[in-house]
């Protein structure tokens, strides 16, 4: 089933010692290893569908034309100024001379503070991909757009992949007019995406490691709608805060009421990114661990599956990684030739590069 090469360090293969080390330790001192420096970011305010505030940061690429452009954003919590995984993204792409934008999205960071709309977890986050590129095309960014995302962060490119086929048929959700035809979106590439909530919320809560890692990722959501409540007054009940101690707490109090679903399970399956799949007529890249801790290990043969019976769609699936890891070891980086130890987004940016040659 594995079909690609990929080996990490021996103490780390492991999914869950993959996971806790690049949390825990990768994520302290990852400027160390990584090859390419910052870009110089600007600050801008986008709007997504339905005229959702969203804060980015953008970077132009170096030479006078780039490759294109890649839009990127994180996993379920997080902004763009402490998501370091997302900043080796950026690093890469402006080094392989693509533009930058990456994101908040909604009800994170500084797009928390602009809105107090909630999470969807892709529905309407998919869209905001593209109403960002149609946005940052005005700005002078130039084509193809290529979306990027991690975790929950991949569901949402999925999403934005699926959202691109679409465009006629919700570009009047916008108050502004979305300049931007399907050809010139390229596609998406994404690592370790959530595509089952329903199945990973439960294989999640079903040990004792994983009820510890969904509380402390729900004090994390608590975090985002306490920051809602403070820079909007009244948007936010405080009692539900308190009442929201588990991922599925936090969507049972504030996300599903107000997209109109009866229960949390409906709202994880209308999100879930694993049936779109076979409707995403873009490129799309699909970085997958095997031993990933976070998501249920039944999903791998389905994705397996889906991604096999769309050709648009190239899955790359390992059996060691851990979520969002995919450190490589000395040997490894030389089989690839990469230029430092973050195999998947050397990964992707070889891939982007096969569709937007210098």
């Amino acid at each position: 089933m594995y079909n690609v090469d990929y080996e990490p360090p021996q103490l780390l293969k492991n999914g869950t010692a993959m996971t806790v080390y690049t949390a825990f330790r990768a994520s302290k001192d990852w400027q160390k290893y990584t090859a390419e420096p910052e870009p110089t970011y600007q600050e801008h305010v986008f709007k997504g569908a339905g005229d959702v505030p969203l804060f980015g940061i953008m970077a132009r690429a170096g030479q006078e034309r780039s490759r294109g452009t890649i839009i990127g954003t994180y996993g379920i919590t997080g902004d763009v100024q402490d998501q370091w995984f997302l900043r080796i993204l950026g690093r890469k792409a402006h080094a392989h001379n693509y533009n930058v934008v990456l994101f908040d999205w909604r009800a994170h960071g500084k797009t928390a503070e602009l809105s107090p709309t909630l999470t969807s977890d892709g529905i309407h986050e998919g869209k905001d991909f593209v109403c960002i590129a149609a946005q940052a095309k005005e700005l002078g960014y130039e084509p193809p757009f290529w979306f990027a995302g991690f975790s929950l962060g991949g569901q949402l490119a999925l999403w934005a992949v699926h959202a691109a086929n679409t465009i006629e048929a919700w570009r009047s959700e916008c108050s502004f007019n979305i300049e931007l035809s399907s050809n010139e979106i390229g596609g998406g590439a994404v690592i370790c995406p959530s595509v089952d909530s329903n199945r990973s919320l439960r294989y999640l809560m079903s040990s004792t490691v994983g009820k510890r890692i969904d509380r402390a990722i729900a004090r994390q959501l608590k975090k985002l709608v306490k920051r809602i409540h403070e820079a909007h007054p009244g948007t936010i009940d405080p009692e539900a805060i308190k009442r929201a101690n588990t991922i599925w707490g936090f969507d049972h109090e504030f996300v599903i009421d107000r997209l109109g679903f009866p229960t949390v399970e409906a709202y994880y399956d209308a999100s879930s990114a694993l049936p779109i799949l076979p409707q995403l007529a873009k490129p799309t890249l699909v970085i997958y661990a095997a031993d990933d801790p976070m998501f249920d290990p039944t999903i791998v043969p389905d994705l397996d599956h889906a991604c096999s019976h769309n050709p648009k769609i190239e899955l790359m699936l390992s059996e060691y990684g851990g979520h969002v890891g995919f450190i490589s070891n000395k040997a490894c980086q030389r089989q690839w030739q990469d230029p430092d130890r973050w195999w998947a987004w050397n990964r992707t940016m070889n891939w982007f590069n096969q569709y937007s040659p210098a």
